[in-house]
């Protein structure tokens, strides 16, 4: 078995507060960044930050994202200018005994660096895959192939996984022990999960179909 290599924290990378939340597997990266299905991209645009949501995918320690060709920050990341790309997972609400103290569990991971541009067709081909499996696993097999028009129209981006920080909070309320003696109200953690509900097949389809088994798969 290979071993994995933990996060090396940088200047850029190294929490200032609440260190203790500092998780240095990257183990921990991949997990996060497996689980969640979508990514916010940030990028200085004209000197104003700009953050939009973005869709990607993990090979090894490689994030792909991708859009339109015409958007303005995958324009921009395609310049080699610094981005930022941060995931979060939401796993809690944490109410406290005083409002100060509420707060959420969550695990979040930041990856700082340069965007390349994926310009060769197969490893563009290969990186729209992983972006599609990520989302969507088995609709790279299904589905028609990307056509050329819809492939040129598309930009694709890689980012090294090589400056990443993972933060996390799995915990109760962190009341202080006044609080608890005082014994004034609830507290506790209302946990959130996300679920996939039913398949609903379109409406505008002509024939009818089953509901294919790579769907049918994440469903509940």
């Amino acid at each position: 078995m290979t071993a994995v290599a933990p996060l090396s924290a940088t200047e850029r990378t190294t929490l200032g507060r609440r260190k203790i939340r500092a998780v240095t597997e990257r183990s921990a990266l991949y997990a996060v960044l497996d689980e969640a299905l979508i990514c916010h991209l940030g990028v200085l645009r004209e000197g104003a930050p700009l953050v939009l949501p973005t869709g990607f995918g993990r090979d090894g320690d490689t994030i792909y994202l991708h859009g339109s060709t015409g958007a303005s920050s995958l324009r921009l990341a395609n310049e080699g200018i610094d981005v930022c790309v941060t995931v979060t997972l939401l796993d809690g609400i944490v109410y406290a005994r005083s409002i100060n103290n509420h707060s959420m569990n969550y695990r979040s991971a930041v990856i700082l660096g340069k965007a390349r541009p994926v310009l060769d067709p197969e490893a563009k081909t290969h990186a729209l895959k992983v972006i599609t499996d990520h989302l969507a696993p088995g609709s790279w097999e299904h589905a028609r192939d990307v056509n050329a028009k819809e492939f040129a129209a598309v930009s694709v981006l890689s980012l090294d996984l090589a400056e990443a920080s993972v933060k996390a909070r799995a915990e109760g309320p962190d009341d202080s022990p006044e609080e608890i003696a005082a014994n004034l109200s609830w507290a506790g953690v209302l946990p959130i999960r996300t679920v996939y509900g039913d398949p609903e097949p379109s409406a505008d389809l002509i024939a009818e179909f089953p509901v294919p088994p790579h769907v049918l798969n994440r469903a509940p």
